[in-house]
């Protein structure tokens, strides 16, 4: 029966210092991997690779990398590279959302930004992995996508694009790769990470509201979905969306 053993894989997590992304690389150095560890911020990655080696006996490896810059993608697969000479699974995890008055205030910078990192550093690093991964004969992609990708939101419309195109990525991907390359996306709910702390009355309140379960998630409640995209638990799952919602209605 397949399994969700990661035993000696690597798996490269962005936006994995903190939040999902955090849980996430606990989890596949549980299973067994070896653990990338990316954000821009390089203490935080650092500090979460210090307890990866002292509580999971993996290694870790932390890297800094703005994903929205295309050479700081190509910096950090050459990194890993020269580090482990594979990546088994790569989750496109870094993600960002900005607050704005009205749309019409939304500046280009803003626009660029929210682009950059959900969609344009996703593409980019991808793109040069999985062709590394089909050359090696196989891999996982896994794309962290958000319920605003299917249900957009007025306070997230530029997020929201991003995160469609995120989706949509995910399906050419999978055909460009395929058959040995599986690509797939997690389409999050709303998760009580560090970012929901900045979420107006409003919005928290539309999250909840329109849940089945009636609450947001914990983030250590992604990791389920995580590992059976990561492994050969989901063979036969390419170019797939699982929702982790909370039965968003």
């Amino acid at each position: 029966m397949p399994g969700q053993s990661l035993s000696d894989k690597v798996v490269l997590v962005t936006g994995g210092s903190r939040g999902l992304g955090r849980e996430m690389v606990l989890a596949f150095a549980e299973a067994g991997a070896d653990v990338v560890i990316a954000s821009r911020k390089l203490d935080g990655c650092r500090a979460l690779a210090d307890e990866v080696k002292s509580t999971r006996g993996r290694r870790a490896l932390p890297v800094a990398c703005n994903v929205s810059e295309w050479a700081q993608c190509d910096a950090l697969v050459e990194t890993v590279y020269a580090e482990f000479d594979k990546i088994d699974v790569l989750v496109n995890n870094a993600g960002m959302s900005l607050l704005y008055p009205s749309l019409d205030q939304v500046t280009e910078t803003m626009f660029d930004k929210v682009i950059g990192v959900n969609l344009k550093g996703p593409f980019r690093l991808s793109t040069l992995i999985g062709t590394r991964m089909a050359a090696a004969g196989g891999g996982a992609i896994i794309n962290i996508s958000s319920i605003e990708a299917s249900r957009p939101e007025p306070l997230a419309v530029p997020y929201a694009a991003a995160k469609a195109g995120l989706s949509n990525l995910t399906g050419g991907l999978a055909q460009t790769f395929g058959p040995t390359v599986r690509v797939n996306t997690i389409q999050c709910g709303a998760f009580a990470t560090d970012i929901s702390k900045s979420w107006p009355d409003e919005l928290r309140a539309e999250m909840t509201r329109h849940n089945a379960m009636a609450r947001v998630g914990e983030p250590n409640e992604i990791v389920g979905a995580a590992l059976f995209f990561a492994t050969d638990a989901s063979a036969f799952c390419t170019g797939a969306t699982l929702a982790v919602d909370g039965g968003w209605r």
